[in-house]
């Protein structure tokens, strides 16, 4: 158990960051020494696996910490939480016992520090009264230099779009950490977004049935997700380092606003609040203030091997995105408009606070890999201009067709091309605004701060996988993006219809030839990325199952790449 000296410092500590901030979902301080105790004074075979419903789940795990989770189905409930190096817990590393509050809805984080490196760690949580005790959650902390980093990286899941097989995945692989980056769940009601016929017999529609606005709500919709056993089993098993993105609050939301949110719907301050409280109550992670629940972006040094910072490109420093439609009038594209809004100097995507934090961090490390972690595609994504405006009409194939046809003949230098027919694929507009494309000054910026270093950035959000240059301005080459596929959320194929297969690779293959910077695209497979670093190269592998309709699915491995 732990000693009275720092079952003090954790109370103060506890004490003082709940008068600091009502809204805050703190994360328990336990800093004990760790000399292994004599066993459990339990005996699980006297308990049952009973009002743990949300399983367990540990995040932030680095050399010295890491965060353990429950949630309890009551307040006012004195939890005993057990840390062993054994799964049988013949001797306890750290343990204590907390009591439930409904003012974090019974749920429970405890962030242990002062651990020991390279361990692999095993927790619990039990109640004495009700003879309760949760699955055995399994956790680590890095090593001081690792040889080796394994990392799965996944985002946007939706319940009723599919079974969560994309995390069973994961809980099963080799990974050591599960990084999310973001859409953990989504705000829309029942039969909304994700919701059709084809997985309509899984009877997963939302709960609360409406859209999520209040405190309640986004509770609720999190003990839905959470009762996933997929979803617990990756929990169980692997630590989980997570950011929001947007639907964790409301579509395409900015720092002051979202297009999901509407005036009749109340403050959209009291909902962000709502929405963060429940994520800090329910992803908790190890803060730069621990009375700021809205600063989520932090950096983990992994095993001096990856640098890997974690963003926020959605809630804190996002100015409103631009929509492209804006920009069409009945004489045609207003160019000149658009050019002056997309250069604005003004608009930025992460903040100045933020991105002066990143540039320190990236710039004072020297770790063989750096990392970003973050929500939205970083690369550029230009595509001619006429593809946008055709998109969803009957000549849309017809257009991508002859557009693909002349970027051929253009990249081969053809003399016999007209100017008008070179205009035609060198007219580029970006098909995403609501990514970095939408924020080109604030990402130069960004990259110029870098100088030499080389980046790899992780993104989701799209729903597809992607492979991609970085490329600065003048076209220096500066690292790689590797972007996920949804976990269940639909791709392209959903705007395209549900296209047959062939129609769908022909899509990927005009892709990858109209936009410059792209070398890999999938617009419709489920999956998450597996990416190996060593100290020569990183390996990405896109992982895909081939069923959210059945719990009997198979894995495979749809591309690779080798970056060093």
């Amino acid at each position: 158990m732990e000693t009275p000296k720092n079952s003090r410092r954790q109370f103060l500590q506890n004490t003082f960051w709940a008068a600091g901030a009502l809204i805050i979902a703190p994360n328990f301080i336990s800093c004990t020494d760790n000399n292994e105790k004599k066993g459990s004074s339990i005996i699980a075979t006297d308990y049952t696996p009973i009002n743990f419903d949300q399983g367990v789940a540990s995040f932030d795990p680095t050399k010295s910490k890491v965060i353990i989770w429950t949630r309890y189905n009551s307040a006012n409930k004195s939890i005993l939480w057990e840390v062993s190096k054994k799964s049988t817990f013949e001797t306890i590393l750290r343990s204590g016992t907390i009591t439930t509050s409904a003012s974090r809805d019974n749920t429970i984080a405890i962030e242990l520090t002062d651990l020991e490196a390279n361990q692999k760690l095993y927790y619990r949580f039990s109640n004495k009264d009700d003879k309760a005790i949760s699955v055995i959650g399994e956790t680590i902390t890095f090593p001081e230099n690792a040889s080796t980093v394994k990392l799965a990286v996944c985002s946007c899941s939706n319940y009723q779009a599919g079974l969560f097989n994309v995390y069973n995945a994961m809980a099963k692989s080799e990974a050591d950490v599960i990084i999310h980056l973001g859409d953990y769940f989504y705000e829309y009601g029942a039969g909304g977004y994700g919701a059709n016929a084809a997985n309509a017999s899984l009877n997963r529609a939302h709960q609360p049935a409406h859209e999520i606005i209040t405190l309640d709500d986004y509770r609720t919709r999190y003990k839905q997700y959470r009762s996933d056993k997929d979803l617990q089993l990756a929990h169980q098993k692997k630590p989980f380092i997570c950011v929001w993105d947007d639907h964790e609050v409301a579509n395409d939301s900015y720092k002051d606003g979202a297009q999901n949110h509407t005036p009749d719907e109340g403050s959209y301050e009291t909902r962000k609040q709502n929405a963060l409280q429940a994520y800090s109550e329910f992803l908790p992670f190890s803060r730069l203030e621990p009375n700021n629940q809205t600063l989520i972006y932090r950096n983990f040094n992994l095993g001096n091997l990856v640098n890997l910072t974690m963003l926020d490109t959605r809630i804190i420093g996002r100015d409103k995105q631009l929509e492209i439609g804006n920009y069409i009038t009945a004489t045609g594209f207003d160019g000149a408009k658009y050019q002056k809004d997309i250069t604005n100097p003004d608009r930025a995507l992460l903040g100045t606070t933020q991105r002066n934090w990143l540039t320190q961090i990236v710039n004072a490390n020297t770790a063989k890999w750096q990392v970003l972690g973050q929500q939205v595609l970083m690369a550029r994504m230009y595509v001619p201009a006429e593809m946008l405006t055709a998109f969803g009409s009957p000549n849309f194939n017809k257009t991508l067709a002859e557009l693909v046809t002349l970027k051929v003949r253009y990249k081969q230098n053809d003399p016999t091309l007209t100017a008008q027919e070179k205009a035609r694929v060198t007219t580029v507009l970006p098909y995403n605004l609501d990514a970095w494309d939408g924020y080109p000054i604030d990402r130069e910026a960004m990259y110029t701060a870098f100088g030499n270093k080389k980046i790899i950035t992780l993104a989701g959000d799209t729903h597809n996988a992607w492979s991609s240059k970085l490329t600065k301005q003048d076209k220096t080459e500066i690292g790689i993006e590797l972007a996920t596929s949804g976990i269940s959320s639909p791709g392209f194929e959903e705007y395209l219809g549900n296209p047959s297969k062939e129609t769908l690779t022909a899509f990927e293959g005009a892709l990858t030839t109209l936009i410059d910077d792209l070398n890999y695209f999938d617009a419709s497979r489920k999956g998450y990325i597996l990416t190996t670093f060593t100290s020569s190269t990183v390996k990405a592998e896109w992982i895909f199952v081939d069923t959210l309709l059945s719990s009997t699915y198979t894995t495979t491995i749809g591309h690779t790449v080798v970056y060093s």
